[in-house]
């Protein structure tokens, strides 16, 4: 861990479009942070769901040190506090869940590593607000739509929320969104489409992390 919990929420409200990823092959993966790095993104979510992930987020870590110093750099699909524990030992600047579990989120607390548990109806939003989420993930996207996080809004107009899943790399799909009311998206298969093409990958982070704070003025 090389910030401290409350520097993620800074730096992901500045930086608002995270990309969420896995791949079993290691250096595939640097190739994509270091253009990520490049456009402008500055929180990545590399996600804990294949055999190996531990073995590949602990070499993205040290990549992440000696070569991204600024990216926040964070660990996804984390379900149990020893799951937690050991990722944080390998570097994770957060634990991102697809659930809500007070374990995880004490593991996160005794450590000062941001804690982002996902959650769906209000009450789940709500109760991960209580436990100390300051940002709170709100998945499926594509099963709820806007519309439903725009309806949050009136009984929960300050939490912050990231939705994943349905969040197209368009303008029109962060407009959308970001209309909505939500503070961050998580963006996953969607953007490396054609992810080996990197210079055009690069200009289309560029151009979405200028958009997207157009935004927030």
């Amino acid at each position: 861990m090389r910030f401290p919990s409350a520097h993620m929420l800074t730096a992901v409200l500045r930086y608002p479009v995270v990309p969420v990823f896995y791949h079993a092959d290691a250096a595939y993966v640097r190739h994509l942070l270091q253009t990520c790095y490049a456009g402008g993104v500055r929180v990545f979510e590399f996600t804990n769901r294949g055999e190996n992930a531990f073995q590949v987020f602990a070499e993205l870590a040290t990549f992440v040190r000696d070569s991204c110093p600024e990216l926040m750099l964070g660990i996804g699909t984390i379900y149990q506090a020893e799951e937690a524990e050991r990722f944080i030992a390998a570097g994770a600047d957060f634990v991102v869940q697809p659930v809500t579990t007070d374990a995880v989120g004490s593991v996160c607390r005794r450590n000062d590593v941001a804690w982002v548990p996902g959650a769906m109806t209000l009450n789940e939003i709500y109760q991960a607000s209580r436990l100390g989420a300051a940002l709170v993930k709100v998945f499926p996207g594509n099963a709820l739509g806007a519309g439903y996080i725009k309806s949050l809004r009136g009984p929960l107009p300050d939490v912050k929320l990231m939705v994943t899943g349905g969040v197209e790399p368009t303008r029109e799909s962060l407009s959308e969104w970001f209309g909505a009311g939500v503070n961050v998206v998580g963006i996953g298969s969607q953007l490396f489409k054609n992810a080996d093409d990197t210079e055009a990958l690069s200009r289309q982070i560029i151009d979405l992390m200028a958009f997207v704070n157009t935004l927030k003025t």
